[in-house]
């Protein structure tokens, strides 16, 4: 069959956050991109996220502390040179950031020459979290779609999902990535890319549980295909489950922020006392891991519903103008914050670990990289400290950039690719054995693999997921493909990943606690699979 190639660039990137458009500006004066995205340009996790990004511009701060809190918080299983990589490129890559015209909130708003207001979340020993009142992630991303539209040498597709990678491990000693299979949403057809290297941005796979923070996109697209084309992953048992999601039948798990809670709110049960200084000495400033866990013992304790977080011991006009978002949000639910506290549960918010990198972004496969949540750096370890991820976005993003402007002239495009051959299945009438296969998996994942975990509950996960894989196998060689399809696909195979990784990990640390193996090991490694080992 004569391939048809429907798109040619130097580089592909699959994924539209901040990851994924930080390169794409990097690039664009020396390369052709073309950049995937799933849903609108506007969509995605970096959009979502309310609290910041950390970085050292207090005269009092150093980045020796960032570099502490931050090997703190990932519970010894930190890669330090990936941590101080990161750390030491914050200032400047936010300087970036703030140069092409995010607008990160000053302590006089009047006055833009003023010093930044800086907040102070979980885990930091300093206010160093640079933010756009409650809504940084949307500043960033609005800030990064109006650069990108801007230039020329930037391609978008929108509404346009990834269906796999086009590489050459069938015939060389060193595999390589020539481009990727894409599916066109809207004209509902596979289409092939064709390029010189391909990042990887999208994002985590937080929608394999049942509660989660993220936005539908975020199904671990990225992971199961970099691990479909041989790539290592490692950590993928870390899965952070923020604390504080709003509990509310209309909310769909809105976030709220941990700045809340660096600026004074508190948790309490239903009877209005305080808990988390029974937990920690950091109280509601403890890692994640710990509030998270902190929340479902005492909901599983008391047979509650929910837990409350409450800032209005704060003055009104404080916490409408430091968090409007939030704010506007409640009441539109009838709920005013700077009167009553809020019902908050955990949800699922972040994936730890990933396809593994070297500082570069670089993966296993040759040309192709993996950039922000969908990677595993090392910066997280065992949790990931508050407002170091878009952070990890942008210096990554800017590291890729550097190595693959080294390498651009130096590689040709192959044109020579299998075509996309869906001659032998057919169009679906059985949609709703995806949805079935789709609620199954979030529904035990959620109870099995979830904040609290044991051997027994792991073992049944796997069992199931096995089960699942073979029948989704089956539909997927026998009819064409679909949004759910491929979501579901990638899911399972993430899932999988998920649990063998928690399996393999006979200690509780970080964000992996099973009741099993309570105690800490004193030599922990990362958990890394390699595909060709399973």
């Amino acid at each position: 069959m004569q391939p048809v190639i429907d798109y040619q660039c130097d580089v592909l990137i699959i994924g539209s956050g901040a990851a994924g458009l930080t390169l794409a500006l990097h690039l664009a004066d020396h390369a052709k991109v073309l950049v995937l995205s799933k849903g609108p340009l506007t969509e995605g996790s970096t959009y979502y996220a309310q609290g910041g990004i950390a970085a050292v511009f207090d005269e009092d701060d150093s980045i020796e502390s960032h570099i502490q809190d931050t090997l703190v918080a990932g519970a010894g299983l930190c890669d330090p040179e990936a941590v101080a990589f990161t750390t030491s490129n914050a200032r400047k890559s936010l300087q970036w950031l703030i140069d092409l015209g995010v607008g990160f909130d000053r302590v006089d708003a009047a006055d833009s020459a003023s010093k930044f207001h800086l907040n102070q979340e979980g885990g930091h020993s300093h206010r160093r979290i640079l933010h756009a009142a409650d809504a940084t992630g949307k500043a960033v991303q609005t800030t990064l779609v109006g650069q990108v539209k801007q230039h020329p040498n930037i391609q978008v597709l929108e509404r346009y999902n990834a269906v796999d990678l086009i590489t050459s491990r069938q015939t060389l000693k060193e595999p390589k990535v020539y481009g990727a299979y894409i599916w066109n949403r809207a004209a509902e057809r596979v289409e092939t890319v064709a390029a010189k290297f391909v990042a990887l941005a999208t994002g985590g796979a937080s929608k394999v549980y049942q509660y989660t923070s993220n936005p539908d996109v975020a199904s671990g697209d990225g992971i199961a295909m970099a691990w479909r084309a041989g790539c290592r992953v490692a950590n993928m048992e870390f899965n952070q489950f923020h604390p504080t999601c709003l509990f509310h039948p209309n909310a769909h798990s809105f976030l709220l922020t941990e700045a809340l809670r660096g600026e004074g709110a508190v948790l309490k049960r239903p009877d209005g006392s305080r808990f988390m200084p029974d937990f920690h000495t950091a109280a509601e400033l403890a890692p994640r891991d710990v509030v998270a866990r902190a929340i479902d013992y005492e909901m599983k304790r008391l047979g509650a519903d929910c837990m409350y977080l409450d800032i209005s011991q704060q003055p009104a006009e404080f916490v409408r103008e430091h968090f409007p978002t939030i704010y506007d949000k409640c009441m539109s639910l009838g709920l005013d914050i700077t009167q009553q506290p809020m019902p908050v549960v955990p949800a699922a918010h972040y994936t730890c670990g990933g396809v593994m990198t070297d500082l570069n972004a670089q993966t296993d496969l040759t040309h192709l990289y993996a950039i922000g949540e969908v990677a595993y750096t090392g910066l997280h370890g065992a949790n990931r400290m508050a407002s170091n991820s878009l952070l990890e976005c942008v210096v990554f993003a800017r590291a890729a950039a550097a190595d693959i402007c080294q390498h651009l002239d130096n590689v040709e495009l192959h044109l020579d690719l299998p075509a996309w051959d869906e001659s032998k299945v057919s169009n679906s009438d059985e949609e709703v054995v995806i949805q079935h296969n789709w609620h199954e998996l979030r529904l035990f994942m959620w109870d099995y693999v979830g904040i609290v975990r044991t051997t027994k509950r792991l073992e049944r996960a796997l069992r199931r997921i096995e089960l699942l894989q073979q029948e989704i196998h089956d539909y997927y060689s026998n009819f064409k493909v679909s949004n759910n399809l491929l979501e579901l696909r990638n899911l399972v195979q993430v899932a999988e990943l998920i649990v063998r990784s928690a399996m393999a990990r006979k200690e509780s640390r970080g964000l992996h606690y099973n009741l099993d193996f309570p105690e800490q090991s004193a030599t922990p490694t990362p958990s890394i699979l390699a595909p060709s080992q399973e």
